[in-house]
């Protein structure tokens, strides 16, 4: 059977969520919905409609899944409870301190309509986290170490555009490589912040800013880059759209632990991404979950779900026999 999807915002995830939609062919796009006009919204799928965000609820009874792709920050605390209540709904909520008061209100709203609802879908929180989960049953004497990058950070490339005098710029998290090495080689050193990551920036200055006063704020704004060794590199609009347009990102979770009697013997788990698109990557573990969604609706599953409870064989659209040929 074909899952009918929607999408709820087309942005750059909306958009990836539509191409991934098309290499899957057990699924289908049913509609998008935006809160733009919806004729200024170009799609690339032909024959399906694009549709006001407040017509969604009329069509609730010709979706299966609805991929809601807002923001973390205001959409989808507000948007995930709300459309539980009238669609099985995937969201990519990432504001990590936050997701267990998240979880609540989806679980609730999910519940009480006999929805199913996935939250926090992509790779971290997503395919990091399980892999953090496995390690840690595997090896529970240990350490755990996450790296994120070489990558672009939006949202710490959206603070430093709003820096007065600031034109654009492009953020990037590079894991500090003495630290990645002594981790791999099998160390549980105790790291800060700042020993586990430096951040890079390149900003396009309005002409005539004060550009010391502008690497000031950045290097000093708490929360994103006090933190952190921070370098800032000013450039021409012209570089930055030839060097720095796409959104690549990507990281490591590692776990260094020990088993035997005396805990006599070391190992190390890591696993590992590296994303020439990090929207593209988040998108296709979206739909994954979208598809184990309709399959738990199915079978009479309801309210809040996270990846860490989706059995790895629903996310697949192979069949059990297949998967136990093929990949077990």
């Amino acid at each position: 059977m074909t899952v009918k999807i929607g999408i709820m915002g087309y942005g750059n995830l909306g958009r990836g969520v539509e191409c991934a939609i098309r290499h899957n062919p057990d699924l289908e796009l049913a509609a998008v919905f935006t809160r733009r006009s919806p004729k200024s919204v170009q799609i690339l799928t032909e024959n399906v409609g694009v549709y006001a965000a407040d017509e969604a609820k009329q069509m609730a009874d010709k979706i299966d899944v609805l991929i809601l792709c807002g923001g973390s920050a205001t959409d989808l605390p507000v948007q995930t409870p709300e459309y539980a209540r009238y669609f099985n709904v995937v969201d990519s909520f990432d504001t990590h301190a936050k997701i267990p008061e998240h979880f609540a209100a989806v679980d609730k709203a999910a519940r009480e309509a006999g929805r199913v609802a996935v939250i926090s879908a992509g790779w971290d929180p997503g395919m990091f986290s399980i892999n953090r989960v496995y390690a840690n049953a595997i090896l529970p004497d240990g350490s755990d170490y996450t790296f994120w990058g070489r990558g672009v950070s939006q949202g710490h490339s959206d603070a430093i555009r709003r820096v007065k005098g600031v034109k654009d710029a492009r953020q990037y998290t590079v894991p500090v490589e003495s630290a990645l090495a002594e981790i791999r080689n099998g160390g549980t050193p105790a790291l800060t912040t700042r020993q586990k990551h430096t951040r890079e920036c390149f900003v396009v200055a309005e002409e005539g800013a004060d550009l010391k006063r502008i690497e000031n704020e950045i290097v000093t704004m708490p929360n994103y880059f006090s933190d952190y060794d921070t370098t800032v590199h000013f450039i021409s609009e012209e570089e930055l759209k030839r060097e720095h347009t796409g959104l690549p990102h990507g990281g490591f979770v590692i776990r260094n632990g020990k088993t035997g009697w005396d805990l006599e013997n070391s190992h190390v788990i890591e696993y590992s991404l590296k994303l020439d698109s990090n929207p593209e990557f988040t998108s296709a573990v979206i739909v994954a979950c979208a598809r184990a969604a309709y399959r738990m609706k199915n079978e009479g599953m309801s309210g809040c779900k996270t990846v860490l409870d989706v059995p790895p064989a629903y996310l697949s659209a192979k069949s059990g026999e297949q998967l136990r040929k093929e990949l077990l």
